[in-house]
């Protein structure tokens, strides 16, 4: 407490003013002091506040630097598309659940480690160009029909497809070794490679590239890193 009866308490990044008169009788100079110490007390609690933005600015700068650093990592099996591996989806796992404009194939089974749903994803090639007169879910199954039989397939596998991976659905963490295991046995081959990839950063790329970058290049590429 200062001479006028003012006291300044503070609490963390708070500052509490309380204040009283001494004497009932006090005189202008008492409220000159007062408003002194009032304005003082002001000043400090408006540098706690721009201290207080100041550390929290700096803590979310911080947390950002951390989750950019941060990559998450998922366990996939990749196959290079042969017509063995076209022939094995066809006879084990039948049409594709989803075919897309970009020629991705997509089946979704129980046949992971613990019945965990896996993805199995049929990556088309660089700059992948649609069969004229084949609908989107027409492709896979022409062309699985044209290498079971020895027929002329719509277009050379080797201008659609150019890797088969799989992975758990749904964000569901698996080990790469179990996946292995598991994906061999439900595909009957083993794979080309095995191990942990940044999808985000594959993807991003792919997109950026609009299509034009191979998606089971990259794959490789991380896992032979």
């Amino acid at each position: 407490m200062n001479d006028s009866g003012l006291a300044v308490v503070g609490v963390g990044w708070t500052v509490v003013v309380s204040a009283w008169d001494d004497d009932d009788d006090a005189d202008d100079s008492d409220e000159a002091g007062r408003g002194s110490s009032e304005q003082a007390a002001s000043a400090t609690a408006a540098n706690a506040t721009r201290a207080n933005a100041a550390t929290r600015r700096i803590i979310g700068e911080s947390l950002q630097r951390y989750r950019s650093t941060v990559v998450q990592r998922t366990s996939v099996c990749v196959w290079r598309a042969t017509p063995a591996v076209i022939v094995a989806l066809d006879e084990r796992f039948g049409e594709p659940v989803d075919a897309y404009v970009n020629g991705s194939q997509t089946w979704l089974r129980d046949d992971g480690p613990g019945g965990v749903t896996l993805e199995w994803r049929l990556h088309p090639v660089a700059g992948y160009r649609k069969p004229a007169d084949l609908d989107p879910y027409e492709v896979f199954a022409s062309v699985a029909l044209a290498l079971e039989t020895g027929a002329q397939p719509p277009a050379p596998l080797e201008s659609l497809w150019d890797g088969l991976e799989v992975f758990a659905a749904y964000g569901n963490e698996v080990e790469p070794a179990p996946l292995a295991n598991a994906a061999e046995a439900a595909l009957g081959l083993q794979p080309d490679g095995a191990g942990l990839v940044d999808h985000e950063s594959i993807a991003d790329e792919w997109e950026r590239s609009r299509g034009a970058t191979s998606i089971v290049d990259a794959l490789f590429a991380q896992l032979n890193d």
